[in-house]
């Protein structure tokens, strides 16, 4: 009986050959946990359709950031959670909010992490929405893109003086890369990253986090300014225009759903890329894991590992406390 000179099966034989060739290496390094930082003092209220996941006091956010740096894992970022809303959102800027707040006091105490601040306005207006609303020439209501520019710019000079390395414009309006590039530059903050949210398209699976945030529309969606989630060759359109702008890093979100769109851009563009684990996708592997439909743990690792795979030098997930535990 002949057999084949090639046995693939030889370098699979065991868990240390394994280890010896596998080709996608996944470490807490790349991972950034997304936190929700709100008001008051001793918050630690978990969100329902998150499980694990909390909206915590700048005190709670500490305590956290502290056990994260302990597992490995390489930074944060921030999204707030204000007490109060207005129609443009301006409350982002606010040096005395939330995240400033909790920036700085991460920054004090552990400042080995990473602080990134995610930038947009959908936490902070009254109707849900990433800008001020205006109505357009032909009578469209919509977000006033070239409005809400200056509101984001200032909040991302807010972020930095409060302590973040990285700030993140995640509200696709067009010109907002440059527009923040230009405010920090002009403050002397060159040194501050910006990881632009390039590809961010209008998805069903940020469900959980519109809960999370309190920052579901009041009216309408967000199709108008968010990529279809159809079209491919724009978001290497939306990558390059960022780039151009000033983006240090571009980034993918969702990731699952799109890692076709990662492996284009990083094919194409060879920067660093981060891919956002979104809500939608975390609830769904929780949620199947708590009626015993699959193993949580395996399942975990093998979505993180596709996503780095797929070209993602930066992972964000809600898994970042999990996965560094078991990568441990």
């Amino acid at each position: 009986m002949s057999y084949p000179v090639h046995r693939p099966r030889r370098l699979r034989r065991t868990e240390a050959v394994r280890r010896l060739v596998r080709e996608t290496r996944l470490s807490p390094e790349q991972l950034i946990a997304p936190l929700f930082v709100c008001e008051g003092e001793g918050v630690r209220r978990e969100i329902p359709a998150m499980p694990g996941c909390f909206q915590m006091s700048v005190d709670a956010l500490v305590d956290e950031c502290r056990e994260l740096e302990g597992l490995g894992v390489a930074g944060i970022i921030l999204f707030g959670i204000p007490d109060e809303k207005h129609p443009d959102g301006h409350g982002a800027a606010d040096p005395a909010g939330p995240v400033p707040r909790g920036l700085s006091a991460v920054r004090s105490a552990v400042p080995q992490l990473s602080l990134w601040a995610d930038v947009c306005l959908c936490e902070y207006t009254d109707h849900g929405h990433c800008g001020p609303i205006g109505t357009a020439p032909d009578g469209l209501v919509e977000v006033d893109n070239d409005a809400a520019l200056p509101i984001l710019a200032s909040a991302a000079l807010a972020y930095a003086r409060a302590g973040a390395d990285v700030v993140a414009p995640s509200d696709m309006m067009d010109g907002r890369v440059g527009a923040i590039r230009a405010a920090l530059d002009q403050a002397g903050r060159t040194d501050v990253i910006i990881v632009s949210y390039a590809a961010k398209y209008a998805s069903g699976f940020y469900g959980p986090f519109r809960e999370a945030a309190g920052s579901a529309p009041s009216f309408g969606d967000r199709r108008g300014y968010q990529m279809d989630p159809a079209n491919a060759l724009e978001a290497l359109r939306e990558v390059a225009a960022d780039l151009d702008e000033g983006a240090d890093v571009v980034m993918v979100k969702p990731a699952l759903a799109y890692l076709d769109i990662v492996w284009r851009v990083k094919d194409r563009f060879g920067v660093p890329v981060a891919a956002y684990n979104v809500s939608g996708e975390y609830a769904m592997v929780k949620a199947a894991a708590e009626r015993g439909w699959l193993d949580e743990p395996r399942v975990v690792l093998e979505s993180l590992i596709a996503i780095r795979r797929a070209g993602a030098d930066i992972i964000l997930t809600y898994f970042a406390k999990e996965a560094a535990r078991l990568l441990a």
